[in-house]
């Protein structure tokens, strides 16, 4: 896709009159456009999108229906219906009433242009920027910070969960992969391990045995990782996503002592800001806050607090 710029859009007469008349009072997005004006260029992601080729939605635009779609906490699809259906969000992004908006995959694609060419925080310099020059944000303040927790989509594992959890999915992957390699190296027994989705219930009872069980899981995991990083085998078995989570995560939970597989306990774990925490999101730690366990990530926000500031 190519930069095709929108230019400098003003909103139209009609636009300008009917949210005005449905929203005396004013929206988020009402309230921005009015402050900040269009916010985003399309130039400011020039170098994201080459000169020639099919004509790419504006990523202006893009980048500032992003930002509301955070702030509402909507999904790619769900964004994309507002671009349509809401009145305030054409008044805000510069478009006619009838303008049928973008493709939601759109959005999708906006953002793995901004990460690929190294743009992960130009939205954000840009909105700084903007508010710097309305005098909406001003040096030397006072401001106060505080982190939250986010909740990752996937479940809460514990230990023998997610090491049974991890091998399962690689080995779900290599069976679609590469099946004729995967067969002979498995049996009956792996059947009944790896068949169904690992659950604590499923575990056998007894400390002992237990701890004996996550020692199988070990063996099985490197038996698979020792076959594909054989010499015969191809390179791009070793590049399948969940081969390349599970070799992390035995390098986290175990470490061999020649022929033998030892559980880590203690300390001979890496810290959970480091360990993987669910084979399906290798971004998402454990984490704890004032007694508070959970899945997922620390978000930090900062707050100006001036007695005569307002934001």
């Amino acid at each position: 896709m190519s930069l095709q710029s929108w230019g400098e859009r003003g909103v139209s007469e009609l636009t300008a009159r009917v949210v005005r008349a449905s929203f005396p009072k004013g929206t988020l997005a009402v309230r921005i456009r009015d402050a900040l004006g269009p916010v985003f260029s399309d130039e400011q992601f020039a170098q994201a999108f080459p000169a020639r080729g099919r004509p790419a939605a504006s990523p202006g635009a893009l980048a500032l229906v992003s930002v509301l779609q955070y702030a509402e906490g909507l999904s790619d699809r769900q964004a994309a219906d507002q671009v349509r259906a809401r009145i305030d969000w054409k008044y805000l992004l510069g478009l006619e009433l009838d303008d049928p908006g973008f493709d939601f995959t759109a959005l999708a694609g906006f953002r793995a242009r901004l990460i690929e060419h190294g743009l992960e925080e130009k939205v954000l310099d840009v909105i700084l920027d903007q508010c710097s020059q309305h005098g909406l944000l001003r040096a030397g303040g006072r401001q106060r910070t505080d982190s939250t927790h986010v909740l990752a989509a996937v479940r809460t594992l514990n230990r023998m969960e997610f090491v049974g959890e991890t091998l399962r999915a690689s080995l779900e992957a290599l069976a679609a992969a590469a099946p004729q390699r995967l067969a002979p190296l498995i049996d009956a027994g792996w059947a009944e391990r790896y068949s169904a989705r690992i659950d604590a219930y499923r575990f056998p009872k007894g400390e002992d045995v237990r701890t004996r069980w996550a020692q199988q899981v070990g063996r099985d995991g490197y038996l698979i990782l020792d076959a594909v990083a054989a010499s015969g085998a191809p390179k791009w078995l070793r590049e399948i996503p969940a081969v390349q989570v599970l070799a992390r995560a035995w390098e986290q939970q175990y470490r061999r002592d020649g022929e033998e597989v030892c559980w880590r306990e203690g300390r001979d774990l890496p810290p959970s800001r480091e360990r993987l925490a669910s084979p399906y999101d290798t971004d998402a730690r454990y984490g704890l806050k004032r007694g508070n366990g959970w899945c997922g990530y620390k978000v930090h926000l900062s707050e100006t607090c001036d007695p005569d500031s307002h934001t």
